[in-house]
């Protein structure tokens, strides 16, 4: 038995100017796209939708419209929790459009695009292309339960965390430099745990300090599979996440101390991202514990730059040798002005401190090239590679040399 040939895609344009949906609805014949619905009043095209959230594969959204406006009616998308996708459609300024893109997306819906009026045929084409790629594609698995601390703290002493690790390339040369150590929680009946379901566990419930201490030198920690990678020839610096509460305890540099001379990695191989996700407990202990660790040859890095608490005082006052630019930032920066005007200056300023920069969220060519034509230092991102366990970095390594010389050409 044959399997049921898909229906071909049902299009929702909303808009209150009935001339731009003639336009648009002109436009996707073209393409071939024959069954579209136009409405001119969102409150009516919300009750289709309400009707049955899966009629329609791809909604068409003006943004400036009267009583409800797309702002409004993508708020209500969400909350349905509308499977299809959307593309924004808008006359106004670059800033407004990718905020209201940014807005859907916050929403969990599946945003292909936010386009500015008039639309050409071109831009539908590839909005639909992603789309169709959209649809074929395996739908996220439903959010996981929530974990409680005594399960987190089981889970640190049965040794169930595991690491997995996100190459950084030189933009100049496409050499491999280093990783960034990424924790996992193996569990034993739900599968692989991202750290988003416990690390913030671990730090409410006073965990945090075993946590961090279990992925940087516990028996599958981060320093010991450096010295894994030294023995094989690979001299990878490893990077690892640490929170603000780890920078309490004045004990923490003589640790990390201990344990890169025991996995016997010069102290150069660690670098310690911090990553702000709450408040700075103590400033005077968090720089003074900073600066120890600076001493003792450790690299230090501001994780995530221009988001949380970061600010530019941290780069005046802490020791730091590497600025990590968040993938907000990144991505779709060579087409976006406004992003654009945040990355480059914070590039420039780090140039001119003397400290190293990696480009997070680098997911396209056009982020690639954009970024060495920057002069940026090291990026990341599914780009180049997507997290992976230790084992099968060696096997990334040979198709990475493969792709390198054209990514330089």
């Amino acid at each position: 038995m044959t399997p049921e040939a898909p229906h071909p895609m049902r299009v929702l344009a909303v808009d209150d100017e009935a001339f731009q949906l003639k336009l648009l609805t002109r436009q996707l014949a073209r393409l071939d796209i024959h069954d579209v619905t136009a409405c001119t009043d969102a409150g009516e095209a919300l009750a289709l939708v309400r009707e049955d959230p899966r009629r329609f594969g791809l909604i068409c959204c003006d943004l400036q419209m009267p009583d409800m406006d797309g702002v409004e009616f993508v708020r209500h998308l969400g909350d349905l929790k509308y499977p299809g996708s959307v593309v924004l459609i808008s006359g106004e300024d670059d800033r407004t459009l990718h905020a209201a893109e940014r807005l859907a997306r916050a929403h969990a819906l599946r945003v292909l695009g936010a386009l500015h009026k008039p639309v050409s045929s071109e831009q539908l084409r590839q909005a639909i292309a992603a789309s169709s790629a959209a649809r074929l594609a395996p739908h996220p698995r439903a959010p996981q339960r929530s974990y409680g601390a005594a399960e987190v703290r089981a889970a640190i002493e049965r040794n169930e965390l595991t690491n997995h690790y996100q190459p950084q390339v030189e933009l100049a040369t496409g050499r491999v430099v280093g990783v960034e150590t990424l924790v996992r929680w193996e569990h034993p009946q739900d599968g692989l745990v991202f750290p988003d379901r416990f690390v913030q566990v671990a730090e409410e419930n006073g965990l945090i300090d075993n946590l961090t201490r279990a992925v940087l030198a516990g028996l599958n920690g981060a320093l010991h599979q450096a010295r894994v990678w030294q023995d094989a020839g690979l001299s990878l610096q490893v990077s690892v996440n640490v929170s603000m509460d780890n920078l309490t305890d004045h004990g923490f540099p003589g640790f990390v101390a201990d344990a890169v001379a025991q996995a016997g990695v010069p102290p150069s191989r660690l670098v310690l991202e911090v990553t702000e996700t709450r408040l700075m407990k103590d400033p005077v202990a968090t720089l003074d514990i900073l600066t120890r660790l600076r001493l003792k040859r450790v690299r230090l890095s501001i994780d995530d730059f221009g988001t949380g608490h970061s600010s530019l005082s941290q780069l005046r006052d802490v020791p730091f040798d590497e600025l990590k630019v968040d993938r907000g930032f990144v991505h779709r920066a060579w087409c976006d002005e406004g992003l654009r005007a945040i990355l480059k200056p914070s590039l420039e300023m780090a140039r001119q401190l003397g400290i190293r920069t990696v480009a997070e969220g680098v997911e396209d060519l056009d982020d690639w090239r954009f970024l060495r034509a920057s002069r940026c230092d090291l990026a990341q991102g599914y780009f180049i590679a997507r997290p992976m366990p230790a084992a099968k970095l060696t096997e990334w390594l040979v198709d990475w040399e493969a792709r390198r010389g054209d990514l330089l050409a």
